[in-house]
């Protein structure tokens, strides 16, 4: 019997679990079919580096037919499931909808920012989860400094030189850092905005940055940001933003024309829609095995599923980090070739190794085996830790290209909005105004 076992979800879980399984399963026994919507994995850790032009933005995806060599990979969408008859509904990318039987059924469905309902949002703030977010920041980044520059009033210059962040997680810190870092690298060929200077916010409503490590190290990280000149405002949320000015919930109202929202991330509105049981944030829940509750033949891994953290005696779920969904992939993968007939059904017991927190400037902060570390050697371990992590060894050798070349030469300042988003054949404006894309 050839059983199939599909994995939707090409983020780390779900590669990694398709990965593993080409590795443990023999050839004949199953096929496995990864669904996912785009063709590639983010290393998402390395995306402030993308954001910031100290990485090509190539060099941080890992294409997923290069690494999978066994697996189908089917470019679409999940719509529904039906448990009940072992088949799922899958948009692919040309419109077509589908139906894909399983045997053996991995979710890996990832996670999505945890919006607000803060006025004007949606419509005015940048994400900074996917490449194109990450791009269109640095690109804004650079036609703010434009723009600027070709405005006589300081007090006009003012709000396209100021920039704020919204979320003092992980991705809120690393990012507001690498692209303050980036902008200090260019603002020379900007003499009016050398001249009156960026202003730098960091937001964030809980009482600590980055609640994810130890308060001795994020008050580390504070300090490190404040020394360079970053404004961090905990205990301060976001009221409202428009197209001018940001609204902070100490009444404070600041002019800017760059917000970023980073302030975390839930489970995508679908898990609620697939009839399988979900925890009060919309999390599969699932056992120690990462099998869904009541639902044989069913696994879910990664931020969508509710995985008892050992860490915690199993009373709360492991956090939503790259390394816990990489072994929850390479964990599920087993006990998925165990119930197929290969081996034995294990529990999940990683517990955080560390963490790293990249701060630009040759600095970062860090917890590895228990030992903390500050400026430029965690800086130093985190650099080698995602180089070993990363898949490929062409890849690694385009990380340490980029590094290195980063350590001896300026970064470009090339505003780029417009790539992958050409004007039609006819109908353009070459005179016309500048998009922010």
């Amino acid at each position: 019997m050839a059983w199939h076992v599909v994995i939707v979800g090409g983020g780390f879980g779900g590669f990694y679990a398709a990965r593993r399984l080409e590795r443990v399963r023999p050839h004949q026994s199953a096929r496995v079919t990864l669904v996912t919507d785009v063709n590639y994995l983010l290393y998402t850790p390395l995306l402030p580096g993308a954001a910031a032009g100290t990485l090509e933005p190539r060099h941080v995806v890992i294409p997923l037919r290069e690494e999978l060599s066994r697996t189908e990979v089917m470019l679409g969408r999940l719509t529904a499931a039906d448990a009940s008859r072992s088949t799922i509904r899958v948009a692919s990318a040309d419109g077509r909808d589908e139906e894909v039987a399983y045997d053996q059924l991995v979710l890996a469905l990832g996670s999505v920012p945890r919006a607000a309902p803060v006025p004007g949002l949606s419509e005015h703030a940048l994400g900074f989860r996917t490449l194109p977010e990450a791009v269109a920041l640095r690109n804004r980044a650079v036609l703010n400094l434009e723009i600027a520059e070709s405005l006589e009033d300081p007090h006009t210059r003012r709000p396209y030189l100021t920039f704020v962040f919204v979320g003092a997680g992980y991705a809120g810190v690393e990012g507001i850092a690498e692209l303050q870092d980036y902008i200090a690298d260019v603002i020379h060929r900007y003499p009016r905005s050398r001249l009156d200077g960026t202003r730098w916010i960091l937001v964030e409503l809980e009482e600590r940055i980055m609640p994810e490590i130890s308060p001795s190290l994020a008050e580390f990280g504070a300090r490190e940001l404040r020394a360079r000149g970053i404004e961090v405002r905990t205990g301060t949320g976001l009221e409202s933003i428009d197209s001018e000015r940001a609204v902070l919930s100490d009444g404070e109202s600041i002019p800017t024309r760059t917000l970023c929202w980073t302030a975390g991330v839930r489970p995508p509105p679908l898990t609620r829609e697939l009839g399988l049981p979900v925890d009060h944030g919309g999390r599969f829940v699932v056992d120690a095995t990462m099998a869904v509750d009541g639902h044989p033949g069913i696994w879910a891994i990664g931020d969508c599923a509710a995985v008892p953290d050992p860490a915690k005696g199993g009373k709360a779920p492991s956090p939503p980090t790259a390394q816990h969904a990489v072994r929850q992939g390479r964990l599920v993968a087993d006990n998925v070739a165990a119930s197929i007939g290969h081996g034995r059904v294990r529990k999940f017991r990683y517990r955080t190794k560390g963490v790293f927190v990249d701060m630009g400037r040759h600095k970062a902060v860090a917890q590895v085996m228990g030992i903390k570390l500050r400026g430029f050697p965690a800086w130093w371990t985190a650099r080698t830790y995602h180089l070993a992590m990363m898949p490929g060894t062409v890849r690694r050798i385009r990380l340490v290209a980029d590094w290195t070349v980063g350590l001896f030469f300026g970064r470009a300042s090339a505003e780029l909005g417009q790539l992958g988003h050409p004007e039609p054949l006819s109908g353009s404006d070459p005179a016309g105004p500048p998009s922010q894309h």
